[in-house]
């Protein structure tokens, strides 16, 4: 699935990736409305207003990207209803098209682990049939409890040619409280960065591990380092935007080839139309066109860079 990615990402020539973190706040009264016309004040309507939502911005920015990030939270907290709408929108995605990145950040050990690993990127048997889960192409991984917790998913991975990406350096701002600290005069995040190296060498694409990473765009100068330290493994970049990333603090995290990272953007996406910047012209009925043009303008912001 690595070779796919990067071949998508040069035939947009859009490094980017757009996270479908719905919420009730940020979803126009409208389609909200709808729902609850439909089903009431119910999980429900909730899980189905959330779908609504999500396929209204796929169906507005597939041709321009390679890519998508659905974070699971913004569904569980919907109950079953909302993963209901999780794995709606991760199979609507990818008829369109687009390479589906499930953020999950699971992380834990033993036949846990593998159950993840199984439910996102792989399948169980029943009676010689195999039944997949929720079907994404990559999932995010927290490495915190070491190998143990990434070998299950790297073991789905080789099988089903999936990938991963583990966390590195996150974007939030607390993150050096554990990340930061000096193990042998050495900061946790360049150990866990050798790691991903490591663990990448034994399941390579074309050019690319099916072991990536993540590091945020809020740290270019420790993306730098990390993009030496792991220079086979992607990197997907969040924290541009909203989280205060900018284009110009990028290019660290980029190849010579202008390939090896894909950066995200959720809220300053799929909350457009509340920005003034999209608000005077656009609706919030048109909020997916909001997003196209926003989908626009970060494409040719990031390849300003280069």
């Amino acid at each position: 699935m690595i070779n796919t990615l990067v071949e998508k990402i040069k035939k947009t020539n859009a490094p980017v990736v757009v996270g479908l973190d719905p919420t009730l706040a940020l979803m126009p009264e409208h389609i909200k409305e709808k729902a609850v016309k439909e089903y009431g004040n119910t999980q429900k309507a909730c899980g189905e207003a959330i779908f609504r939502f999500n396929k209204e911005i796929v169906d507005a920015v597939y041709d321009l990207i390679p890519a998508v990030k659905p974070q699971i939270a913004m569904y569980e907290q919907f109950g079953i209803e909302g993963l209901i709408a999780f794995k709606k929108t991760v199979d609507y995605c990818k008829e369109k098209g687009l390479v589906v990145i499930g953020d999950v950040k699971r992380g834990d050990i033993g036949s846990t682990s593998a159950a993840y690993a199984d439910a996102h990127l792989g399948s169980v048997t029943l009676n010689e049939t195999e039944l997949e889960g929720f079907g994404e192409d990559f999932a995010t991984v927290n490495p915190y409890l070491g190998s143990d917790g990434v070998k299950p998913f790297i073991d789905v991975c080789s099988k089903n040619k999936k990938g991963i990406f583990v966390l590195v350096k996150t974007s939030n701002s607390s993150s050096g409280e554990f990340q930061d600290r000096l193990i042998d005069g050495r900061p946790l995040y360049e150990l866990v960065g050798e790691k991903v190296a490591e663990w990448g060498e034994s399941l390579m694409g074309d050019s690319y591990s099916y072991v990536g990473a993540v590091v945020g765009a809020t740290y270019p100068k420790m993306g730098e380092v990390l993009r030496k330290i792991m220079p086979k493994a992607y990197i997907l970049v969040p924290g541009y935007g909203a989280q205060g990333g900018k284009a110009a603090d990028l290019k660290p995290y980029f190849n010579e080839d202008g390939l090896g990272a894909i950066v995200n953007s959720s809220r300053g996406i799929i909350a457009a139309y509340k920005q003034a910047k999209y608000s005077e012209r656009f609706s919030p009925k048109d909020h997916a066109d909001a997003a196209r043009a926003a989908v626009i303008d970060m494409i040719e912001d990031i390849n300003s860079i280069f």
